[in-house]
Formats: structure tokens, C-alpha cells, sequence
């Protein structure tokens, strides 16, 4: 198949911005110790859901049954996220890439990027509206402000990622922590009895008197929406160094505090929340208010200092310091989980930082709904989906790696998955849907009231059930066997986009025939997975497709409808079923006529979704037709390429033999001429001295012209054996340079220093005008081959001997971002005429045929910057106005198919 490098925009290509989004974290990026990693993962605890979650909980059901609530499902959070985490640790992938080798697939790892990603929206909606609503009563900005301000404020603070992240929660942990803690220690000195009013509260209603177990279901279906935060924690995990021998116990210790470890810190927080609502309570807060972050912190920092107006401003400030550090971590990982979602779906990628402004936007939505109001709702529900994902999730780490149904390493790469495995998938929907119909009462008051428990114990069992009755045929669709017995540090470059990765973030794409890297096969449109195939299809056809694979079909088309049209109708009744919790439309939900009118309306708008459904199933056939159209002619301009460059093979291969031909004629021919002449010569004289007439006259004669021949005979044989070597050197001489380090100028001033003798010999002055500072990664002999050649070509055609002021310049300069670097060499010697700039670099071309060029030292130049440099030389010069050559090249050099490359002695004539 015809390669198409394809070229990523600067954010997608900067890894300080993308941070290894979709991909494996190479070792080379994983540059901060453990202790920095924990802390970065550790700050993201500072969300004040934790506390509003707290308080709701105990208000609704008192301290009893929240309090136990908290410790178990605390406990059980931490036993679930304890193999995430260390799995995410020791592959160095985050969570969606986790989700796809353990269970679920590549595309079915789509759901669970959607149910994190959702995860990461509720939160940062949620923390946005404490944030706004701290604003609104320091400062009285209006909410809706609010909401904007504190949204947008943590795109630039994200927009760098990791590093940027990491140093502002170093900066501001040690301040969190004091603000965090110093309030509670003036409550519990000043007002010891709040212990016994907390302890003793029994909810709002006063009926939550004890422990009730209906009610402990309850509290910990809202708890349980906290598991999918072990997702935010892992996506710094896979940032930690390699565990080494040196650095074990710190490598463990970074794990367990900031992966399974923050829910220590996030009961706790729980729990102060509980405290805080009872405290608010008691000063006089509306129940409404008690639930609210800002108005328990006011109250909290009251015990701290007597000035309201400054315990207001601390809150205010705890608040927005708080809402910080974890909205950064909110957006980021928002990010990452939009693009591993929609990466699968669109196969475009646009950059992690468009998915970070996307997630951001669709946040702010939700505060300006009023999320927060509806807060208790909105977790249980998406408790159900959330807590089946991890129940799969885990069951594969625990219980099928170890049993040998799931291969004991995590692969991530859609080259070697299914695109389903029933054992995530299947799991996790049979699992949601029980869930489901647990919540709505299908199942009793039992049943709805522990449906968080429910959903995590169908969907472990599930997963092992299906396992082992797929034998985990549905993990691995085609082993590694090219990269993964390669070290991790071994560096492979992709034929794709011609950069450089870590092996285990490579597969071999036999629909392109080389290495391509993981984030390019997940982009890729083309191959549908050809190399999933069967061994035999792809030797017989490989890079092409059956062209009756995009033929419509009938029960396709209809199975395409009906699966779109089911999406569109969940999705529907999701949205009104939000649309009437919002709302507040609970006085209405008695009214019969009320209810018919919900139903026809959304019967009404599933009619519209249908003809919406209708539409994309025809416009995904009719992309798929040009599909089909689009490859069949990449595949016949494949064939005509091949064609053209046989026959340019050919055409080449003719005139270097017409040129070599030519340039041998004429010093053969004298070479004839010269042996006849000396042999006819030796004859006559040696007929004269048969004869007994060879004077000592005609001997000296014999001798002169013998002597005359020879040396004749030996200039052109000596010219003969130049113009061979030089062809010897474009065809037979072919010496591979590894790519090294280097600095430009340095390589400069050796090159011109090695031609210093010809250069003084002939008068000329070389100015030089390199940065310092210009590193390169390319090959330096074929680069100091290029610039040898191009100086003799300037001493021998350009420039006139003992000429005074002759001169050649050499400017370097770093263009695109420091990615490629231009160097301008030039001369004011005699120039170029316009006819012959298209002609320089041709092979055997030269105006100095008869003075000893041979027509090859342009073309060697034009061949070492093309082919192996990776880059390009043009010519610009006009009769007496010198000539400038521009040579631009990678800095890094990138190795195309033909690297062989002549890089021998320079030739005596450049041109």
C-alpha cells in the first residue's frame, strides 16, 4: 500500500502538551521521582464533593448509617482500586488503555472512555458550582459568571499537562493542608460537644434514628460513583519511574499512597463533611445551605476568627485554592478520556488540548443546569454504569490474569485486539442493566436500595464467567512477535509518521509492510484491520481490500438503523429524565395528563431521532462507497507509481550508461589510437633492425614517440580509471552511517579546515555564520561529504583563480519550531545561466568536460541531502552574480527506505 506520511499539528506532535495522550508513557518522558508523582495524584484529593457528599448523606441519613456507609464502601474502594493502580503503575498506560487489554477491546474500551469521561464531567461540573457559589457570596458575582470564570480560569493551567500540574500542586499542597486542617482543630478545642450532636443526629426528618440497612444501601449507591476516581489517580500513576532495586520501596510507597491510598484521605474528607453539616446546622444554616462547601467553611473558619467577614474570605480562599487543584486534575483527565473515546470512533485525532477546552465547555453546561442541586441523583445513577465498569475491570486483573484466561501483560495496541471481548462488554451491560432495574424498584426496596452492590457483584461474577467460557479467545487477535522481545528502551521509528518510539508502543502493520506506531494504527482508515486478518489473506493480497466489503446490504443497513435508533432512544430518555429532575417537576408527576404529555413528546422526538438515524445510516454508506472508490484508486496509483519508477529506474540506469559510455569514448579512443600508432612504430623500426639499416637517428626517434604514446596511453587510462572510481562510487561503494549527535558549527570549521590548503591556494576567503547553539541528530560524514563537494564545486567552476575578493559564505539558520535547519552556502564567483539551474545536480553533467570535471559532484550532493538527510538542495545564481545553494534538512534525521549512500574521499571534480 502506497505510505502517506502523515504529519501531526504542533500540539499533537509536542509531547509537553500532549503528554503521551492514547499512548504508552515512554521512559524517556518519565523523568520525576515517585515522591513528585504521589504528590501530584495526591493534590487532585482537595475536591469538595466530598465534604457535599458527607453531608448529604447524613442529613438524609443520619450519622449511624452514613458513617458506616463510609467506612465500607471506603474499604472496598480501596480493595478495587489497589490492582488499577498498580497495573496502570507497572504497564505505564492510563486507565482507557488499561480498560482495552483487560477485557474489553479496542473499540469496546469506547464505553468505558465515555463512562470515565462523564466521571470527569460530573466532577468538574460539581466543584465549579462551589467554587462559583464561594465567589457569589465573597465577592457577590453573579453564578452564571461564576460558573465562566471558573471554568475557563484551568484551561491554560492544564494546558501543559503533567508538568505544569505537577509543580502547582507541590506549590500548594503545604498551604491546602494547614487551611484544611486548622479549622478542625479550633472546633474540636472550642466546641467539644459537637462530637456528641454529630454522633447523636439522626437526619433531617429525625427517622434515621440507629442504623437502618435500607438506608446504609442507599448512602453507599451515592459513595460508590467515588470508584471511577482511582481513573484520575492513574493517570499520573503511569508517570512513575521503572521500580528498580534502588528505588523500591519508594516506587511502592508512591503507588499504595496515591493510587488505592486516596480514599483514606477521601473518607476523611467525607466524614469532616458530615461533621461540617451538623456544625452549620447548628448555627443556624438552612438545611440547603449546610450541604454546601462554602457555607460549612464559613462556619468552620468562625471557630478560627471572630470577624465574619474574615472567616468569609478564608473560606473563600480554601474554596478557590481547593477547586483549583482538583479541576486541573478533572480537565486533564477529561482530556485524555475524550481522546482515547473519540480517537476510536472519528480516527482523527486533533490534539489533547482541544479535548481539554471540550470537556471544560460541556462542564460548564452542566453547572449552569444546576447539577449541583440534584447531586444525590445524579451519583446514584451514574453509580450503576461506573461501578459495573471497575467490577469488570477488577475481575480481569484479580482473577483472570492470574488464572491464565487473560494474558498477563496489558495490550493496548488495535493492531493486536478485538475489536470486542465479550468478557468487559458483556459484563459490564449485563451488570448495568440489572443495576438499572435495581434503582427503579424492579427488585424491592432491597433491591433498590443496594443496587451499588449489586451491580459490582454481577458484574465480577459475570466477567469470570464469560472468561472462562471464551477461553479469552477474545483477548489477543494477532501476537507481537516483532516488538515485544525488545527492550522497552529500544527506539523504533514508525513508517508512517517517521518518529521515533519506545518498542512497546509499536506493532508491524503488514498493510503497509513496516513498524507503525500505536497512536498511527489507531488513526488509520484504510486497512480495516487488515492485519487481523488470517495469515493466508494477507500474503495473497496484502494492502488491499475486497471491494464487496462496502457493498449495501440489506440486513446490515437495518441492524445499523436499529442499534443508532436504540442509542438515540436511551440517550432521549436520559435527557428528559434529567430534564424533569432539574426542573423540580415533582408536584406534576401525579398529574395523568402530565405523563401523557411527557410520553408524547418524547414520542414525538424519538420519530425525529428516527429520521435523524435514518439519515447517518445512508451517509455512513455513502461514505463508505467513497471509501471504496478513494481506495480503489490509491491502489491503482500505487500500481502506476511502481510503473513509473521502474521505468524512471530504467530511464536513470540508460543515462548513467549513455553518460559513462560517453565520457569513456573519448580517452579509449586515444588509448586505441596511441597502441596502434606505438604498434605500428615497433613494427617498422623492428623491421629496420632485421634489415641491419637502424641508425642511432632512427632509434631516438622510435624512443621519442614511444615515450610521446605512453604517456599519452597513460593519461587517459588514468582519466578512465577517475571516471570508474567515480561511478564505482555511486553504485558500488555503499557505506550505511549510523545517525549521531552533533553540533553544526563545530562540523563546519572541520570541514573548511580540511580544505583549508585548496582554499588558500586558490585566494579565497570563507565566511562562516552558524549559531552555536545548533545540535543535530543526523549523519555528519555525508553532511561533511555535502558541504566538501559544494566548496570544490565553487573553487573549480565558480570562482576565478587569484581573483581578489573572491569569497564563500556558509549561513545556518533553525526553522519550523527547531525541527529542520536551513544552511545557505553561496559564492560571487561566475553564477549559473538560467538554462542550466535544472541540470546541475543531473549525473555527468558539466561545463568543465574538458578541464577535468566529471559531472558527478552536484549529483552526489543532490542524492546524500534527498536521500539520506531526509531533505532538499535548490539552486538559485544568475551569470556574475554567484550562485547560492539551499540545503534544508530535518534535525533529527528520520531513515527512509534507501539509505545506502556514497560517502567516500571527495571527488577531484565537484562539477
Amino acid at each position: 500500500m502506497l505510505r502517506v506520511k502523515r504529519e501531526y499539528q504542533s500540539w499533537v506532535a509536542n509531547e509537553s502538551l500532549e503528554d503521551y495522550a492514547l499512548r504508552y508513557a515512554a521512559s524517556s518522558y518519565r523523568r520525576w521521582a515517585p515522591g513528585v508523582m504521589a504528590n501530584t495524584a495526591i493534590g487532585g484529593i482537595s475536591f469538595l464533593a466530598l465534604e457535599a457528599i458527607g453531608a448529604s448523606i447524613t442529613l438524609s441519613y443520619g450519622f449511624q448509617t452514613a458513617m458506616v456507609a463510609i467506612v465500607v464502601v471506603s474499604l472496598m474502594i480501596f480493595l478495587v482500586s489497589l490492582p488499577i493502580a498498580y497495573w496502570c503503575s507497572v504497564s505505564n498506560v492510563d486507565i482507557d488503555l488499561l480498560t482495552r487489554g483487560a477485557g474489553f477491546g479496542y473499540v469496546g474500551s469506547t464505553i468505558t472512555s465515555l463512562i470515565y469521561g462523564s466521571f470527569t464531567l460530573i466532577f468538574f461540573a460539581i466543584e465549579t458550582a462551589i467554587w462559583a457559589q464561594a465567589l457569589h457570596l465573597a465577592l457577590g458575582l453573579q453564578l452564571a459568571l461564576g460558573y465562566l470564570l471558573c471554568s475557563l480560569v484551568i484551561i491554560p493551567l492544564v494546558f501543559f499537562g503533567v508538568t505544569s500540574i505537577s509543580k502547582l500542586q507541590a506549590w500548594s499542597q503545604p498551604f491546602w493542608v494547614v487551611m484544611l486542617v486548622l479549622p478542625f482543630v479550633f472546633i474540636l478545642s472550642k466546641d467539644p460537644a459537637l462530637l456528641h450532636a454529630w454522633t447523636a443526629y439522626d437526619g433531617l426528618d429525625g427517622r434515621a434514628a440507629g442504623f437502618n440497612l435500607l438506608m446504609f444501601g442507599a448512602a453507599s449507591g451515592v459513595l460508590f460513583s467515588l470508584v471511577a476516581q482511582i481513573g484520575e489517580q492513574a493517570d499520573y500513576l503511569r508517570f512513575l519511574p521503572e521500580r528498580t532495586p534502588q528505588n523500591r520501596r519508594a516506587w511502592w510507597t508512591a503507588m499504595l499512597l496515591a493510587g488505592p491510598g486516596w480514599i483514606v484521605i477521601g473518607a476523611l474528607k467525607v466524614s469532616a463533611g458530615s461533621l461540617l453539616a451538623v456544625l452549620a446546622l447548628r448555627m443556624g444554616s438552612s438545611a440547603a445551605q449546610a450541604v454546601e462547601p462554602v457555607h460549612m467553611f464559613v462556619h468552620a473558619y468562625r471557630q478560627v476568627v471572630d470577624d465574619p467577614a474574615l472567616a468569609l474570605g478564608l473560606a473563600a480562599v480554601f474554596v478557590t485554592v481547593s477547586q483549583v487543584k482538583i479541576n486541573v486534575t478533572n480537565a486533564y483527565s477529561g482530556s485524555l478520556a475524550w481522546s482515547n473515546c473519540f480517537v476510536r470512533l472519528a480516527h482523527y485525532h486533533p490534539g489533547r488540548v482541544v479535548w481539554l477546552v471540550f470537556n471544560v465547555v460541556i462542564a460548564l453546561l452542566l453547572s449552569l443546569l444546576g447539577i449541583f442541586e440534584t447531586l444525590q441523583t445524579v451519583l446514584s445513577v451514574y453509580s450503576t454504569v461506573a461501578i459495573a465498569w471497575i467490577g469488570a475491570l477488577v475481575a480481569d486483573l484479580v482473577v483472570l490474569k492470574r488464572t491464565g484466561i487473560s494474558p498477563p501483560y496489558i495490550e493496548f495496541k488495535r493492531a493486536h485486539l478485538y475489536n470486542f471481548n465479550p468478557v468487559g462488554c458483556g459484563a459490564t451491560a449485563i451488570a448495568a442493566a440489572v443495576a438499572v432495574l435495581a434503582y427503579v424498584g424492579t427488585f424491592g426496596e432491597a433491591g433498590q436500595a443496594f443496587f451499588g452492590f449489586i451491580a459490582f457483584g454481577v458484574a465480577f461474577l459475570a466477567a469470570i464467567a464469560i472468561g472462562y467460557a471464551t477461553g479469552g479467545r477474545y483477548y489477543i487477535a494477532r501476537p507481537d512477535v516483532h516488538y515485544r522481545t525488545l527492550r522497552k528502551t529500544t527506539l523504533v521509528e514508525c513508517s508512517i509518521c517517521e518518529r521515533q518510539y519506545e518498542a512497546p508502543d509499536m506493532a508491524h502493520c503488514p498493510f503497509y509492510g513496516g513498524p507503525i506506531c500505536s497512536l498511527c494504527c489507531g488513526l488509520e482508515l484504510h486497512c480495516h484491520d487488515h492485519c487481523k486478518k488470517p495469515a493466508a489473506a494477507q500474503a495473497v493480497a496484502p494492502g488491499s481490500l475486497d471491494p464487496s466489503r462496502f457493498a449495501p446490504r440489506a440486513w446490515r443497513r437495518f441492524g445499523r438503523f436499529m442499534g443508532l435508533l436504540g442509542v438515540a432512544a436511551v440517550l432521549l430518555g436520559a435527557a428528559f429524565l434529567l430534564t424533569y429532575r432539574f426542573m423540580d417537576l415533582h408536584d406534576l408527576s401525579n398529574d395523568a395528563d402530565f405523563l401523557h404529555v411527557m410520553v408524547r413528546l418524547y414520542a414525538a422526538t424519538l420519530v425525529v431521532a428516527s429520521l435523524g438515524t435514518w439519515w447517518i445510516v445512508l451517509s455512513q454508506e455513502r461514505q463508505e462507497q467513497s471509501e471504496r472508490e478513494l481506495l480503489e484508486s490509491i491502489q491503482h496509483l500505487e500500481q502506476t507509481r511502481r510503473h513509473l519508477v521502474e521505468s524512471e529506474k530504467l530511464a536513470s540506469l540508460g543515462g548513467l550508461v549513455a553518460g559513462v559510455a560517453h565520457e569513456i569514448n573519448t580517452p579509449a579512443g586515444i588509448l586505441v589510437s596511441s597502441a596502434s600508432y606505438l604498434q605500428d612504430r615497433t613494427g617498422a623500426v623492428q623491421q629496420l633492425a632485421t634489415d641491419g639499416v637502424l641508425d642511432s637517428e632512427r632509434q631516438q626517434r622510435y624512443l621519442r614517440d614511444a615515450d610521446a604514446s605512453a604517456r599519452l596511453m597513460l593519461s587517459n587510462a588514468q582519466r578512465i580509471a577517475q571516471l570508474m572510481q567515480n561511478f564505482k562510487q555511486l553504485a558500488v561503494d555503499r557505506i550505511v552511517e549510523a545517525p549521531q549527535a552533533f553540533n553544526l558549527l563545530e562540523l563546519v570549521q572541520s570541514t573548511v579546515h580540511t580544505l583549508r590548503p585548496k582554499v588558500e591556494e586558490a585566494g579565497v576567503a570563507v565566511h562562516i555564520d552558524v549559531p552555536a547553539d545548533i545540535d543535530l541528530q543526523s549523519y555528519p560524514l555525508a553532511l561533511a561529504q555535502v558541504l566538501t563537494n559544494l566548496a570544490v564545486n565553487s573553487l573549480q567552476h565558480g570562482l576565478e583563480p587569484a581573483r581578489p575578493g573572491a569569497a564563500i559564505s556558509l549561513r545556518a539558520v533553525l526553522e519550523q519550531g527547531g525541527e529542520e535547519v536551513r544552511i545557505d552556502y553561496s559564492d560571487n564567483g561566475r553564477g549559473v545561466e538560467a538554462a542550466l539551474e535544472g541540470r546541475v545536480f543531473d549525473p555527468f553533467f558539466t561545463t568543465r568536460r574538458m578541464l577535468g570535471g566529471s559531472g558527478l559532484g552536484l549529483y552526489i550532493v543532490h542524492q546524500i541531502v534527498s536521500r539520506q538527510l531526509g531533505g532538499s538542495v535548490t539552486l538559485q545564481g544568475r551569470p556574475g552574480e554567484g550562485a547560492r545553494f539551499t540545503l534544508q534538512f530535518p534535525t533529527v534525521a528520520r531513515r527512509g527506505p534507501d539509505v545506502g549512500l556514497i560517502l567516500a574521499a571527495p571527488p577531484r571534480s565537484a562539477g
